[in-house]
């Protein structure tokens, strides 16, 4: 071959910037993991320790000793299943009523153009920039007015006006990723508005739907504020912890710890599929 038809040679450095792009990402994502995770892990090892290697000092990465002996006594603890019930009932609860309030009011938005559109949308997340402080005493005199002070139902009651701002927007912004002329199709074959809405558009968006559940879900059970002023003896897991802080042992705090991280982590893996599928993409 000629001097005249050589090719030109190969320029690489887009390959090695694209390399070290890559790199660098993957690194950034596992320093993240690792600053979300590892208190996390030291809090389980802490939990499945035995009192004596938790008075260890100075104390080494891994326990010396494992015992269930620390979890044990923390739910043995005069209030702790209780309140763990009333945890699992209020999440539940509000994640059904943020939905049922939230997802047709996110519908809404999503299907129609009305003036001050944007707006009423700011206007909506008013709500979760004021402190907890100042919905939760208003609250709680309303509800020792109406005679449900102490109960389940206030609690909902408060994370439900708490998580209905986010509901509204994410549920919002999942309707109108699914296309209206699948809608409007069902209609021209004979559906009503509700009946497309309802055989349509919500099994399309029924993956964001449990992705918004997520959020709701553990807003609800790391919410521990509101939770506490307006519940005395039907308080929630966090609560209960929190309330007997100051005058619980070095071991009840780690297995309170854990006990209040795990709950959500499982209920996060489950519907991690959806949650994945919120923003396109599948887990194979």
């Amino acid at each position: 071959m000629s001097e005249a038809t050589a090719l030109p040679p190969i320029d690489r450095a887009p390959l090695r910037r694209r390399r070290r792009r890559a790199i660098g990402v993957q690194v950034a994502c596992i320093a993240v993991t690792l600053f979300m995770a590892l208190p996390i892990v030291l809090i389980g090892l802490a939990a499945v320790s035995s009192r004596e290697a938790l008075n260890e000092f100075p104390k080494p990465l891994l326990p010396s000793e494992f015992s269930i002996e620390t979890l044990q006594s923390f739910f043995r603890a005069t209030g702790t299943v209780p309140a763990l019930g009333n945890s699992v009932l209020v999440g539940l609860y509000t994640v059904f009523w943020s939905l049922a309030i939230g997802a047709p009011a996110g519908y809404a938005l999503a299907r129609n153009v009305f003036r001050g559109k944007d707006t009423y949308q700011v206007f909506i997340l008013f709500v979760r920039a004021l402190p907890i402080v100042v919905l939760s005493v208003p609250l709680a005199t309303m509800f020792l007015r109406l005679d449900v002070y102490d109960t389940v139902f206030a609690v909902t009651l408060v994370h439900t006006t708490l998580a209905l701002p986010t509901t509204v927007l994410i549920t919002a912004s999942i309707f109108v990723a699914v296309p209206a002329d699948l809608e409007e199709a069902a209609r021209v074959f004979g559906c009503t508005r509700w009946q497309a809405a309802r055989k349509v558009v919500v099994p399309l968006a029924l993956p964001g739907l449990a992705a918004s559940s997520i959020f709701t879900f553990v807003l609800s059970w790391n919410e521990i504020l509101g939770a506490t002023i307006v519940t005395l003896g039907h308080r929630t897991l966090p609560a209960q912890v929190l309330t007997t802080l100051g005058e619980a042992s070095t071991p009840y705090r780690f297995a309170g710890g854990f006990a209040l991280i795990i709950p959500a982590l499982v209920f996060i893996f489950v519907m991690r599929r959806y949650l994945v599928n919120m923003w396109g993409t599948t887990l194979r």
